[in-house]
């Protein structure tokens, strides 16, 4: 069966209609709702991040990786490891041979990338300064290569009616490259960093 034969005519209609990526960002960011439940108690498929119309950062990357399917990219996701913090995953998607990203997130620092990073590590590099903890920590240390979601279209990922545990299960067992030789003390996140990351997130 083909993969369009299993959408509903709402899922058709708005995919059809996120034809960029800065598209389907601006729909996660305006349509979507961020998902407050707790880590390890949802991972909604695409299709129930439409219905229930909210997402965290694990549930929005599924969605973006869809939405970009959709209109001809690889569904692509890349897992970002953090200490003392929760990792946070990305999708991802390469034009005129650069890459950039698409996610959800409760910070803005945390979410598009314009495909302007010419290696991966590159891409994740951008979000460094923005990745911190409540503490105001700077927590990214690892990412995982990119996965290609078709692994899972046995499981109907896109349009799955039950939470996708095997997705995220996956990402954790891929290996991670570090992004610090060793750790190291490092500054904390400057206060008006830190303000403008939580500008307009759900409490």
């Amino acid at each position: 069966m083909h993969m369009n034969d299993t959408l509903t005519l709402r899922e058709r209609r708005i995919y059809a209609s996120l034809k960029t990526p800065a598209k389907i960002q601006r729909y996660l960011d305006t349509e979507i709702g961020y998902n407050k439940e707790r880590d390890g108690e949802t991972c909604y498929s695409p299709r129930l991040v439409l219905r229930h119309g909210k997402a965290h950062c694990m549930e929005g990357a599924l969605f973006a990786a869809a939405a970009l399917r959709m209109q001809g990219w690889p569904p692509l996701l890349v897992d970002l490891e953090a200490v003392r913090d929760v990792d946070h995953v990305l999708a991802v998607f390469r034009y005129n041979g650069c890459w950039g990203a698409l996610a959800k997130s409760n910070f803005s620092g945390l979410r598009f990338r314009e495909p302007v990073y010419r290696t991966l590590r590159e891409l994740v590099m951008s979000y460094f300064e923005h990745y911190y903890n409540l503490a105001a920590e700077k927590t990214l240390r690892a990412f995982s290569r990119p996965v290609n979601l078709t692994r899972f279209d046995r499981i109907g990922w896109m349009t799955a009616e039950r939470h996708l545990w095997e997705i995220p299960d996956y990402l954790v067992t891929v290996p991670h490259r570090q992004i610090l030789a060793e750790p190291r003390r490092m500054s904390r996140v400057d206060r008006r960093l830190f303000q403008a990351g939580l500008l307009g997130g759900e409490k």
